[in-house]
């Protein structure tokens, strides 16, 4: 895919416009491409409100950076993305946990903390939770909209693995379209070292997120820019998201199979699952274990914002090679349960 996409740019003679500073938020016809390929699933974009990253992550830092103020404090789930704990500790942000309510955040919760506190904003991952998997009902989602428009919170949507729900809920993006912020990214489709995304945002703040783009890279790599939309106009990024929906949901069966009879979090498409463990039982000591096996799993600490850290493990297994998954399982399996009976 990537010979066939280099050679398509080698010959397109665009090559020399490739080596000069782009605009900050991206080449108009790319931004309109991108734009309309959104529109099935997000609604009509403007592409004007459309600016293009260097990735989802560096999406993230560029609302930091821009929109917000250290001090300020920013409503998560209780699990989060490690990536973003991580911009709002540069960033001196203060993170809220907001309790949750089968596997998605409470709006009684938010509510609740808006008046016991002064809130910014509110970050979730509505359509395919990282770590959890879950996927934000149309209902949920509008009461969260209600408690926003009602204390003025900037909404901040990461998409990130959205594209692993074929039919997802409406975003807040086309619900709530004056105060949210929808990242996206394609490195998850496509492969995590091609590092392009998008933010989509209210004209009022796309001059300051322009600014900040401009102070983090200035621009998105042309090249990379020019790969991804050739790949999004010829279909490729459609039949590659599909590949890794059917690839996941084989990969999730397997480890639901060889996990059967202990909880497991998961999107039914997705490489990543989520294994609470069982009262009593403490991740670290099983994650030691594992390194020592050459398989490396992560406990609940890197995604917790509450001061007391669940005991769970975070498996992350669509890089495993497919012949050597069952096995994989298996001794991470054997490790639960020796744990369990220690």
């Amino acid at each position: 895919m990537l010979r066939a996409g280099l050679r398509r740019l080698a010959a397109a003679g665009d090559l020399e416009a490739m080596l000069r500073y782009q605009p900050h938020g991206g080449r108009t016809h790319e931004r309109r491409i991108i734009a309309e390929s959104l529109a099935s699933t997000l609604g009509p974009i403007d592409p004007e409100c459309l600016l293009v990253t260097s990735g989802d992550q560096h999406g993230l830092a560029t609302i930091v950076l821009g929109l917000l103020r250290r001090g300020e404090r920013i409503a998560t789930d209780t699990l989060t993305y490690p990536g973003f704990k991580s911009i709002a500790a540069l960033q001196g942000l203060d993170l809220v946990p907001v309790e949750e309510r089968r596997g998605v955040m409470d709006p009684d919760d938010l509510e609740r903390q808006c008046r016991e506190r002064m809130l910014r904003a509110v970050y979730l991952m509505p359509t395919v939770h990282n770590p959890l998997g879950s996927v934000m009902d149309e209902a949920t989602r509008l009461h969260l909209i209600e408690v926003a428009r009602a204390h003025d919170l900037l909404l901040i949507e990461d998409a990130a693995y959205a594209f692993l729900e074929p039919v997802p809920p409406p975003s807040f993006i086309a619900l709530a379209p004056e105060r949210t912020i929808h990242v996206g990214s394609f490195s998850k489709s496509l492969a995590t070292g091609l590092r392009l995304g998008y933010l989509i945002a209210p004209t009022t703040y796309t001059d300051r997120l322009l600014e900040a783009i401009r102070a983090t890279t200035w621009n998105a790599p042309a090249l990379i820019s020019s790969l991804v939309t050739n790949w999004v106009e010829d279909g490729t990024l459609a039949s590659s998201e599909e590949a890794r929906r059917r690839d996941g949901a084989e990969r999730q069966r397997l480890c639901r199979t060889v996990f059967d009879g202990r909880s497991v979090l998961s999107h039914r498409n997705a490489g990543f699952a989520w294994l609470p463990l069982e009262k009593g039982v403490r991740a670290e000591p099983i994650v030691t274990r594992l390194k020592e096996q050459g398989i490396s799993a992560s406990g609940a600490e890197p995604f917790a914002t509450t001061v007391a850290v669940p005991q769970a493990l975070r498996l992350a297994f669509g890089g495993v090679p497919k012949n050597e998954l069952e096995e994989v399982f298996q001794i991470v399996r054997k490790a639960v349960d020796g744990a369990s009976m220690a």
